[in-house]
């Protein structure tokens, strides 16, 4: 069982330079994540999502504030850090194994724990049979599961996962959500996923983190006091759901309560 990871993030602030102007994109985040806890941040497009994955995972490192994983500054890629991404980027020449193995390149594992460690995954992800499959013979959800078994391999401390079912059709969609609920249990890591789907965010996550954009900062955390398994069919998931979606509403509705100036009067 891999060691969950504790993550704190405080008054984190990120902007771009475009065309020598700043552009500001995070705004004192501050956020701490609890061993194995499953965290959902849902919110626009453009309010910084998918930037604040790409610097907990160490892709960006330019930002004020502090990021930490169990009190060590977060500074560039780790193995204690796993991403999944939208794209399956799966190396087409490979195959499913070899595709998963590619992560324990510079492991000390023996070949054969290696052999083992990867065979473990995939049967973690429930693709066994496809060993040997390229990723041209695979559904686009069997692709994601083997990108899901490749981060998971290395026995990371947190998992992010960047809007992994976007590009899949409603049903596999379901069913992926449910199979990576039932691996985060499996697994006990913590693991932090961007949605833009708010039924999504709350199905698999213990809280629910709204996000606003422009530049993007949090509105709300939202906590989810429901059991796992969950089931989108009751009446308390719905009343949770409706409960997110109303902060968005109630977001989306604040500019219009400004007042308005009155028509000019008619002749």
């Amino acid at each position: 069982m891999p060691h969950a990871g504790t993550l704190d993030i405080n008054h984190l602030h990120k902007q771009y330079d475009v065309k020598g102007k700043p552009l500001p994109v995070l705004e004192d985040v501050s956020l701490s994540i609890a061993p194995g806890e499953f965290v959902s941040i849902v919110g626009a497009s453009g309010c910084g999502k998918s930037t604040l994955l790409r610097l907990v995972v160490g892709l960006e490192d330019e930002y004020r504030g502090e990021i930490r994983l169990d009190g060590q500054r977060v500074v560039g890629t780790s193995l204690q850090r796993g991403i999944v991404f939208q794209e399956h980027r799966l190396f087409p020449w490979l195959t499913v194994s070899q595709n998963i193995a590619l992560a324990l390149l510079n492991s000390q594992l023996s070949e054969g724990d290696k052999f083992r460690t990867v065979q473990s995954h995939i049967e973690l992800v429930g693709l066994q049979g496809f060993e040997n499959a390229y990723p041209y013979q695979l559904s686009g959800g069997m692709s994601q599961r083997v990108a899901i078994a490749r981060a998971l391999v290395t026995r990371p401390e947190i998992l992010l996962l960047d809007e992994p079912f976007g590009a899949l059709d409603a049903i596999t969609r379901a069913h992926l959500q449910q199979e990576l609920q039932r691996i985060w249990q499996a697994e006990g890591i913590t693991m932090i996923l961007v949605t833009h789907d708010v039924e999504e965010a709350v199905f698999l996550g213990d809280r629910v983190v709204i996000m606003a954009p422009r530049p993007g900062r949090i509105r709300r955390i939202v906590p989810i006091d429901l059991p796992h398994p969950r089931d989108r069919t009751s009446p308390a998931f719905a009343h949770a759901r409706d409960g997110v979606l109303r902060e968005f509403a109630a977001w989306h509705a604040a500019p219009e309560a400004e007042p308005r100036p009155e028509p000019a009067p008619s002749h």
